[in-house]
């Protein structure tokens, strides 16, 4: 059994559009989870033409196909530039630094999975040399925000039992802030080094990329005791498409179009709360955060 999810932006998806795709589908009652904003109804099987709908509604709403059985998940597992926070850190830093533009292009050309990430990270960093330390406390107080949504999905999943683990490629100064802010209980990132107050334009080896937020992966949900099937992951990166394909459940958050082609679970009209919806959560099951 599969449940064929629609989850839109507020306020703008039509009965009339959940109707016709449950006819069209040849699915069971729909169930609205937020009116005007997500809907769901059953299905005993996979439609050939999957992707074809995806396109037809893309413009409307996001479609999603997923499983029935073991929908909730027990740990969460995400990325924090652009998917916990609205922006990219490193991008943010090198506009105070005076080389915005340059560091921007490099970071969306890593992020689209066109250049090496380790490679990508030490040449941004390496542009931040000389800036002083006390420009991390400002950017995060004047440039950073959070990802809409975000609170509600970490405390409705810890409120069900679950576990909330930040691992970015950014850096801990900036992971430290947004879990206390957001509620995870423990981040990992890379390390930037700081010598007599600013930096050096490096950061501590080795550095954490792709490949270690799959062993994050590994090692949080063998340290609970849970399958990898229990793990939701998001991130919108070509560095999160390790752990998006090994957690039982990956969403790609407004992602690169080369991120989105390889992962089955699509979010683009949605915020943090679309991954509630995708569990099976209603509005009125979310948590205070």
């Amino acid at each position: 059994m599969f449940i064929l999810s629609l989850i839109a932006r507020p306020g703008t998806l039509e009965t009339a559009l959940v109707s016709s795709l449950r006819n069209a589908t040849g699915g069971g009652a729909a169930v609205w989870l937020s009116q005007g904003e997500a809907a769901e109804f059953p299905l005993d099987h996979v439609p050939s033409n999957l992707e074809e709908l995806r396109v037809a509604v893309a413009d409307q709403a996001d479609l999603n196909l997923v499983p029935a059985l073991g929908r909730r998940k027990t740990m969460l597992l995400a990325d924090m530039d652009s998917t916990m926070i609205q922006q990219e850190c490193i991008d943010e830093l090198a506009e105070e630094a005076g080389v915005g533009a340059h560091v921007k292009e490099i970071t969306a050309r890593a992020m689209n999975g066109e250049l090496d990430f380790e490679g990508a990270l030490t040449e941004r960093v390496a542009l931040l040399k000389d800036l002083p330390e006390a420009v991390i406390d400002r950017v995060l107080e004047t440039r950073i925000t959070l990802m809409p949504g975000g609170r509600d999905l970490v405390a409705t999943m810890k409120a069900h039992g679950g576990y909330a683990a930040l691992v970015s490629g950014g850096f801990t100064a900036f992971t430290a802030k947004v879990a206390g802010l957001v509620g995870f209980d423990e981040n990992r990132a890379n390390t930037l080094l700081v010598e007599n107050g600013t930096l050096t334009g490096e950061v501590a080896r080795p550095i954490l990329g792709r490949e270690a937020k799959v062993q994050a992966l590994e090692e949080i949900s063998a340290r609970l005791g849970i399958p990898e099937a229990d793990v939701l992951a998001v991130g919108d990166g070509a560095n999160d498409l390790g752990m998006l394909g090994r957690a039982g459940m990956g969403v790609a958050l407004h992602a690169k179009p080369s991120v989105q082609a390889q992962c089955e679970l699509r979010v683009n009209h949605g915020d943090l709360t679309a991954l509630l919806y995708l569990q099976g959560y209603s509005r009125e099951d979310f948590a205070s955060a």
